[in-house]
């Protein structure tokens, strides 16, 4: 299994180019996304700004909001308290508020804990002084940190109780073929949990290479139509173009090297040296990937910062599965 997932990785890292690192950085941690109720009433000025103090927060301890990993949320509530006047000039309005924040579980509907912080800010009308107090929240508030330290155990928690049922998605998910989703389902198990995240990592090796298995017989098969429906140089050019697409990590590697074989001895001395030249590459692809297996192999042991490094080989699929899904919508959430 270990050479597998060694396997797997160097091949993943050739067939994928990583397209955005912020997005990549997401994968391995818990991400707390930010939401507001749409009926919380509050001035598009004052919900911008409580928007911005609530990603402050995830952002200070780690748990910045990821469109990828859309599961679990951090929001608020506030209570507008009494109101002063503070003589001039010039006249002054003091306003205190209650700000109640809340992290759960948005698509169980589950809230797992809050805490309430009282302001007071002061501006010239009232609604000046409603965002002078917003400004004051302080995401390194003690009682904050609390309430976000409880709420990230108690995250990890529901992956610990929940891998099984995960795995188990992930399982039925594959003898669907629905491989995407299911490394997407794994991917996003945060490494604080160590066990599950292990667990799953060692799922995810097994998944993809039946992903590419799969694939690769189908760029293959497609190859040889093309091949069949041509049998020149621009059916090479085409085969080409297919050919490289297979991961050489593939179970098929043995069959695409004799059909290769097959396309140079059919071509035209014209046509073979451009399709030599290219199949040269794609053999050094190859040549190159198992070097470098051969020198991870010596050394490999499993630890914290290799396994950190493997999920990038799944992160892309399961970045453009995330993609493509609808955009999650947060419904009847409003925690009290």
């Amino acid at each position: 299994m270990k050479k597998l997932i060694l396997s797997i990785f160097l091949i993943s890292v050739t067939a994928f180019s990583i397209r955005s690192q912020v997005k990549l950085d997401d994968f391995g941690r818990i991400a707390l996304n930010t939401y507001l109720p749409e009926q919380i009433n509050l001035t598009t000025e004052a919900r911008n700004l409580l928007e911005t103090k609530l990603s402050q927060i995830g952002t200070t301890y780690g748990m910045s909001s990821s469109e990828i990993s859309p599961r679990f949320i951090i929001t608020a509530t506030i209570n507008i308290g009494t109101k002063d006047i503070i003589s001039g000039p010039p006249q002054l309005i003091a306003q205190n508020i209650e700000v109640t924040f809340f992290i759960g579980d948005a698509i169980e509907n589950r809230k797992f804990g809050n805490t309430i912080i009282k302001l007071k800010g002061v501006g010239t009308n009232e609604n000046k002084a409603f965002i002078d107090a917003i400004k004051r929240i302080n995401p390194k508030n003690h009682e904050v940190a609390q309430f976000v330290e409880d709420a990230k155990a108690k995250i990890i928690t529901y992956y610990i109780t929940k891998c099984d049922f995960i795995l188990k998605e992930s399982h039925s998910l594959k003898l669907s073929g629905k491989y995407d989703e299911a490394i997407y389902k794994l991917s996003i198990v945060p490494n604080v949990c160590q066990v599950c995240y292990f667990r799953c990592l060692d799922t995810l090796a097994i998944i993809y290479q039946l992903k590419i298995n799969e694939e690769g017989k189908t760029k293959l098969l497609e190859a040889k139509t093309v091949w069949a429906n041509y049998l020149d140089k621009e059916g090479a050019k085409k085969v080409s173009e297919l050919i490289r697409q297979i991961s050489p990590g593939a179970s098929c590697q043995n069959e695409v090297n004799s059909f290769i074989k097959s396309v140079t001895a059919k071509l035209e001395s014209d046509a073979k040296s451009q399709w030599e030249f290219e199949m040269k590459q794609y053999d050094d692809q190859v040549a190159r990937e198992k070097e470098n297996l051969r020198m991870q192999d010596i050394q490999a042991t499993r630890n914290f910062e290799l396994d950190k490094i493997r999920t990038k080989a799944y992160s892309e699929i399961a970045i453009e599965y995330a993609k493509n899904q609808p955009r999650t919508i947060y419904n009847n959430i409003n925690w009290r």
